[in-house]
């Protein structure tokens, strides 16, 4: 072997260099929550923070992952209902497999990552992507509706008022709806072609892949997919009021849960990969409205936080080579 076909063995392969950038990027991501929390948290006094850290237990802890996890199967089981419903065919297991295998790209910019879900069903069904894409459209609509309602109904049982919170719980239902309705939607993306003009293929797919969602409106998938989806983030919210609660600053279930809510929209409604940023600074100024000093709000996001959004990612990252593998094996002759 020459010191040149050797020297080309040994370089990185592009997927290689990609899943570097990924990682830089992830530990990058990381390393600003950890930043910018405790600055927060050196600001309302570390000491105090670290004491409300060291007030929960191992079990507690455990209990915020447990419903978190709880979160995540019932909307994986959502994720297969609407497989099947496409007609992908799919057992349950590799239905599990593609939706937590995906959370590894949740940081990515608009969650754009977790469209490797699709490339994972291209390889084991022989699907191209404007086939399955409507998956994708309706589990994120399935979230918007569920979280919409659960802030709505929070707030009308909460004795806290959060401004701006009923607006957005609005325009949470109503883009739901607008994704999960057909002939609206594709309405909506002709008159957009109209107004631009340009692109005409890329149209005409999402024209195609709007009306492919004809088979969700069922009033079965429609009622099981929003109970799916509800339970799962009333799960997290409920994992809120109980953290709130073993670090003194029980505000009530519903207020809590309000909290969450609005504060995981309006981090999404940033923009930002995951929320980050945005979420954070939402709940803890909502916490502060409420009367929850630094050193409590702080810790308190930190933690929950950490026990959805990042044991989320950490679940995928766990999960993705299992999705790769099982993906690249079925395209083996």
């Amino acid at each position: 072997m020459t010191l040149a076909s050797s020297t080309l063995s040994s370089a990185p392969t592009p997927r290689a260099r990609r899943r570097g950038r990924e990682a830089l990027f992830l530990l990058g991501l990381l390393a600003l929550f950890a930043v910018g929390l405790g600055g927060l948290a050196l600001a309302g006094g570390w000491q105090e923070s670290w004491a409300q850290v060291a007030r929960l237990s191992l079990w507690q802890i455990g209990l915020l992952l447990l419903l978190s996890l709880a979160n995540y199967g019932l909307r994986g089981l959502r994720w297969h209902l609407f497989s099947r419903r496409l007609g992908l065919g799919l057992p349950l297991s590799a239905s599990l497999r593609h939706f937590l295998g995906g959370f590894a790209m949740t940081v990515t910019p608009g969650r754009v990552g977790e469209l490797v879900r699709m490339r994972w069903i291209s390889r084991e069904t022989g699907w191209r992507f404007t086939r399955s894409a409507p998956l994708v459209l309706v589990d994120r609509a399935s979230d918007l509706a569920a979280m919409g309602a659960i802030l709505a109904l929070s707030l009308s049982l909460s004795t806290m008022g959060i401004t701006g919170a009923f607006p957005v719980a609005a325009l949470a239902l109503i883009a739901a709806i607008v994704a999960t309705r057909p002939a609206l939607l594709t309405r909506i993306v002709t008159v957009l072609y109209r107004l631009l003009g340009r692109a005409p293929r890329a149209f005409g797919r999402i024209r195609s892949a709007a009306r492919s969602l004809t088979v969700f409106s069922t009033l079965p998938t429609i009622a099981g997919s929003l109970s799916l989806g509800a339970a799962g983030w009333l799960a997290e919210g409920i994992a809120f009021a109980l953290l709130l609660g073993w670090m003194g600053a029980d505000i009530g279930l519903f207020s809590a849960i309000a909290i969450f809510v609005f504060s995981t929209l309006a981090g999404g409604l940033t923009g930002a990969p995951g929320g980050i940023g945005g979420a954070e600074a939402a709940m803890i100024a909502l916490l502060k409205l409420h009367g929850i000093p630094l050193e409590v709000s702080v810790p308190a996001t930190a933690i929950i936080r950490i026990t959805t959004l990042w044991f989320a990612i950490g679940i995928g990252i766990l999960a993705f080579p299992a999705a790769e593998r099982a993906s690249l094996k079925a395209t083996t002759p």
